[in-house]
């Protein structure tokens, strides 16, 4: 420790640090409600599809990709949420006691494994996989359906673009979930903070709201 760093200056330090982290959270919760917005409103995309400035493959396309950003944002965010959680965790133990496990809440006993989502979270991944259904299955009764017993000539590779996006955008979020995971992980090997009591004996994957 800094000699010219006391303890009550440590204490003041890690406090405000609290706060901050508590801070930052709210924050990161906020921008996940956010996404209904901005997936409401690419809706405004069709509105050029009836005025025929867009062809509707192009419409999906781009409904697509934004429901891939808003899931990309999701992960982001949780990360970001569990990270901060940890550290909180970590400041709470130079705190608290083993007692207070139970007189006070038991969240700051153990840390959540492997990045797993709160629930709120994956409410929105779930409305965005059934927004992201919706718009193929609108592609597909339009775009690709009556072309299935015709002449293959006749199908315009362009109709299949939303379904190529799809697949790999999903390829690419996978691998960004991994990766979030993998970091989450090194984390809190590499900073597990203070060991309190028995922590084996709480339930990390709780809806931890510190």
């Amino acid at each position: 420790m800094n000699p010219n760093f006391d303890d009550k200056d440590r204490k003041d330090f890690l406090i405000q640090m609290y706060n901050q982290l508590c801070s930052e959270i709210d924050r990161h919760i906020k921008i996940i409600w956010q996404i209904v917005g901005v997936l409401l409103s690419a809706f405004a995309i069709f509105a050029l599809v009836e005025k025929d400035i867009i062809s509707v493959d192009i419409a999906s396309d781009i409904l697509v990709l934004v429901c891939g950003l808003s899931i990309a944002i999701i992960i982001e965010s949780n990360y970001w949420y569990n990270r901060n959680l940890v550290i909180i965790a970590n400041i709470e133990r130079q705190f608290l006691k083993e007692s207070d496990a139970k007189e006070i809440h038991y969240y700051f006993t153990k840390h959540r494994k492997n990045n797993s989502y709160i629930d709120m979270m994956i409410i929105q991944i779930w409305f965005v996989i059934i927004l992201l259904c919706v718009i193929l299955v609108y592609h597909f009764s339009i775009q690709v359906l009556p072309y299935i017993n015709l002449d293959c000539s006749n199908f315009s590779p362009i109709k299949a673009t939303p379904y190529l996006v799809v697949l790999v955008g999903s390829i690419i979020l996978f691998s960004f979930h991994r990766k979030r995971i993998e970091n989450y992980n090194a984390f809190i090997k590499n900073s597990p903070g203070i060991k309190i009591g028995n922590s084996e004996d709480f339930d990390s994957n709780s809806d931890h709201t510190t």
